[in-house]
């Protein structure tokens, strides 16, 4: 990374900065609103808490995906445009454009809120419409769904102040939204729940007063930040100079067009994405959509604690680094070499992941499950699905950042080409879903093991695109498989260290030994052992790796 340029060091030295930041904000909010849910649902029943966060979160996500997530993509590939063609503009000249430029980028960044307005209408009337009779006779459940549907609007009445920040590169701002946004939730789901002394016909109101707050708070803190300045809530036009004639519009053309491609598209990677709920809220009990939601939680903790964080620091990192402006060939080499260096650190680090959960989490989840899981949750379908999350955890961050990757510089025609695949991988998802589930006799699990499938699947999808994007300027070298595989020790040590875990685990269930803390402790020490012994032979034998990684971390 010594080779590449000041400009590309800057944004790389931001977004690891935000990086971090945003980590740390996953880590504080996902670690309170955890410690919190262990308290929910020892307070709600398992048909309450699978309402909330199954159903009503897809509600919230939907709205919320299918208005914003295309807009967001796209605008973080602006750049500047040059409105004419004469080289020797003035400083006012200058200033105007860039002024003009601005607009045109606050002017798309409304869109989320305008297509909000259809956008939360239709979805709450076909959600409170379509809903079984078991969902909608559950206490003040209209009055919940509308609560939820405001806060998803109130949510996108921040959006346009939220692509500015990130624009900017003022992630600061997101983080102190965000983490006060979550804190003011959770305090106020449980607080509702605790005046209401826990009781059921109160419950989902808690869950959707907490959601509203959370809304309220996130636009207050953007509003405290930017309103006043040069924020607009409405639709200016724009005079630009193009080649000497003076033209008025109030979009970017080529932004426009973007935008709309990308939330095109959104609409089939929002089911592939939250498939598995929109399965599990038709096809489960409520108890068991409980149980799916407690496991998916407990799940995914490190998942959207790391790889969440990651993934949108690289969606802003490669848009910034990766975009060309007109022409499509005139990427820098160092860029080419800077983007290629963190894609494949990033996916190393995730290959050591899928390594650590595949060794250690079979012989020790039945422990922890009987531990975290409250007791009325065990007859439910959260044990088995928890087992699943050892392949679909690293599956999610494999495909997160070469997702990521995609988003950031595929063309409008890429767009299009993948939209044609993302309906085949839905109905191979829907197909997998049911056979697994259904035919497979695997339950809900089944619908986590589709997941897993379509992950790769649309992985797979992504780096045959990351391949062609860095063939076709002449760099196929950058990007090797090899490059994402530890060497052969490191693979032997954790197979070694599998079968000591194992046999550990295996010889505590022969001999009846209580999943205690007590009664297992000599398991955790041998797994306590083998960590440090498989993270030793990583430094080690990937000395040179982590000198390389830890030499760009420094030119920060």
């Amino acid at each position: 990374m010594s080779s590449s340029s000041p400009q590309s060091q800057s944004l790389l030295s931001k977004s690891l900065a935000s990086a971090s930041s945003l980590v740390l904000l996953q880590l504080f909010s996902r670690l309170f609103t955890f410690a919190l849910n262990q308290t929910l649902v020892r307070l709600v029943s398992p048909q309450v808490f699978g309402t909330a966060a199954i159903q009503f979160e897809l509600l919230l996500s939907t709205i919320l995906f299918l208005s914003r997530e295309g807009v967001r993509n796209a605008l973080l590939r602006a750049q500047p445009t040059s409105h004419s063609g004469n080289k020797s503009h003035s400083e006012e000249e200058k200033t105007a454009n860039a002024n003009a430029d601005a607009t045109l980028i606050a002017n798309i960044s409304l869109l989320p809120v305008l297509l909000g307005i259809p956008t939360t209408l239709l979805t709450t009337l076909l959600y409170i419409g379509s809903s079984s009779s078991q969902t909608s006779s559950q206490s003040h459940f209209r009055l919940s769904v509308i609560l939820y549907a405001f806060s998803a609007f109130l949510e996108l009445l921040s959006e346009p102040l939220y692509i500015r920040a990130q624009n900017e590169l003022r992630f600061d701002v997101r983080v102190k939204a965000e983490g006060k946004a979550v804190v003011a939730k959770t305090a106020t789901t449980f607080l509702v729940l605790a005046a209401t002394r826990g009781g059921e016909e109160w419950a989902l109101v808690a869950f959707a007063s907490g959601q509203v707050v959370y809304a309220a708070v996130l636009f207050g803190e953007f509003g405290r930040v930017y309103y006043g300045n040069g924020m607009s809530w409405l639709l200016q036009k724009v005079k630009v100079d193009v080649h000497g004639n003076t033209q008025t519009k109030y979009f970017d053309t080529a932004l426009l067009h973007l935008s709309g491609a990308m939330t095109g598209q959104s609409v089939i990677k929002h089911f592939l994405t939250e498939g598995d709920k929109f399965l599990v809220s038709r096809l489960s009990p409520l108890a068991d959509q409980g149980g799916y939601a407690i496991a998916s939680n407990y799940g995914s903790l490190v998942a959207r604690i790391l790889f969440q964080p990651i993934e949108e620091t690289s969606r802003v990192f490669f848009s910034k680094t990766l975009t060309p402006g007109s022409d499509t060939t005139s990427i820098p080499r160092e860029a080419l070499e800077t983007a290629s260096s963190i894609l494949l650190t990033l996916l190393l680090l995730f290959t050591h992941l899928f390594l650590l959960l595949l060794t250690f989490a079979p012989p020790y989840l039945p422990f922890a499950i009987s531990i975290l899981l409250p007791w009325r949750y065990h007859a439910t379908s959260a044990p088995s699905i928890l087992q699943t999350y050892v392949y679909y955890i690293p599956m999610m961050a494999f495909n997160g950042v070469l997702e990521a990757f995609f988003a950031s510089t595929a063309t409008p025609t890429d767009l299009r080409v993948q939209s044609r695949w993302m309906l085949l991988f839905s109905v191979g998802f829907v197909g997998a879903a049911v056979g697994f589930s259904q035919h497979l006799g695997l339950g809900d699990a089944g619908l986590v093991w589709a997941n897993v499938a379509n992950l790769l699947v649309r992985a797979i999808y992504a780096w045959v695109f990351v391949l062609r994007f860095f063939q076709s300027r002449d760099a196929g070298k950058m990007v090797q498989w090899k490059k994402i595989v530890p060497p052969p020790g490191v693979m032997v040590c954790f197979a070694l260290t599998g079968v000591v875990t194992r046999w550990s685990w295996i010889g505590n269930v022969r001999s009846g030994v209580p999943l205690t803390i007590r009664g297992q402790m000599g398991h955790v020490v041998v797994g306590v052992v083998c960590v440090v012994g498989c993270l030793s032979a990583c430094v080690v034998l990937e000395r040179r790796t982590f000198q390389q990684l830890f030499a760009a971390l420094r030119k920060r």
